[in-house]
């Protein structure tokens, strides 16, 4: 897309409602929708007619779904996918594959009075259709690992060490990516990714299906335990405490903190102040800075910090803020993240 050009969107979706509706806003909004599709099949032949800049996609689609379609696309024209899905757990499992295929970012339907709710979503939908506009797409194999039985067993012992792991925009496949190639060894993590209460804990079961360690949602008083990760749930704040050698966690309400809850600052000021030097901070790809002057509070007390790079980050934005605060020790690639944690830990 050249400078000052209008962001060109094609629509994809099987309800005509849905496709005026994101028309009307998108267009008023200084954004070009160059055509709309009822179905992937038709689609198919616009992408290559009209060039999209961005391409808003339903995930349940006659003909085609969404993620037969996406997986299509995104190996032979990758182009920045917003996916428009319904807040269910089916629909939000969906649209968590979706973003392992390489989706940029996601709006929910919402399930009553649909046109209004679609109206009211309207500065969300333009905020993330620009974003995916300036994003770049980049694909995450998940390849699933088996689970063994020391997994369970390392359960028994608290680890004296705590992964701190901050995401939003783009991070639900960077925390995949990371989280999935960890051995059932590994201290425990803290994760605080950006999106709405049922997608976290969707997001959760997801990855501990996936993952060599155990994952899930958590909930006040869940101990951070070697190989084990914990999920802040949507809409609340994660903390961490201490009671003598042992840390758990605390889930807890509380107004917005740059602008989103839960907060990465939130949960890294809590581990700057009870882990210290024996925590790992890790900030990924995000729109906005939050985390970044949490990550800050974490490098003075002692804690190693690292970033993910410009080049394979979907948005570069909080790392970006982490860096330019002096927050950061290392910046590196996202594939060598998890080697830098085997290496620190």
């Amino acid at each position: 897309m050249s400078a000052g050009s209008k962001t060109k969107v094609l629509i994809i979706d099987d309800s005509a409602v849905i496709r005026h509706l994101l028309t009307e806003i998108l267009n008023q909004a200084d954004i070009e929708v160059v055509g709309t599709a009822q179905d992937p099949i038709l689609a198919k032949n616009k992408i290559r007619d009209l060039k999209p800049d961005v391409i808003t996609l339903d995930v349940e689609m006659p003909r085609m779904d969404g993620l037969t379609f996406l997986a299509e696309l995104m190996k032979t024209d990758p182009i920045p996918v917003v996916m428009v899905s319904a807040l269910t757990q089916k629909g939000c499992e969906t649209t968590l594959r979706a973003l392992e295929l390489g989706a940029i970012d996601y709006i929910t339907k919402p399930s009553i009075d649909v046109s209004s709710g679609v109206i009211n979503l309207g500065d969300e939908i333009i905020k993330k259709v620009r974003l995916a506009a300036k994003a770049k797409v980049r694909q995450v194999k998940v390849e699933p690992k088996v689970k063994t039985s020391s997994s369970t067993l390392a359960l028994t012992s608290t680890s004296d060490k705590i992964i701190a792991i901050g995401a939003s925009t783009g991070g639900t496949q960077a925390v995949t990516e990371i989280i999935m190639k960890l051995p059932e060894s590994t201290p425990g993590i803290l994760v605080v990714q950006h999106m709405p209460p049922v997608f976290t804990r969707s997001f959760a079961e997801r990855l501990n299906s996936i993952s060599r360690i155990d994952v899930k949602e958590a909930v006040s008083g869940d101990r951070v335990l070697r190989g084990t990760a914990l999920i802040a749930p949507g809409n609340r704040h994660m903390t961490v405490k201490r009671s003598g050698a042992m840390y758990y966690v605390e889930i807890i309400d509380g107004p917005m903190v740059n602008f989103v809850r839960p907060s990465v600052d939130v949960l890294f000021r809590s581990v700057a102040k009870y882990a210290g030097r024996n925590a790992v901070g890790v900030i990924l790809t995000g729109m906005g800075e939050d985390g970044a002057r949490g990550m800050l509070e974490m490098k003075e007390a002692g804690a190693f910090t690292i970033a993910q790079d410009e080049a394979s980050s979907v948005v570069f934005g909080m790392p970006k803020r982490a860096i330019e605060l002096g927050a950061v020790d290392k910046v590196a690639p996202l594939d060598e993240i998890p080697l830098l944690l085997a290496q620190l830990l």
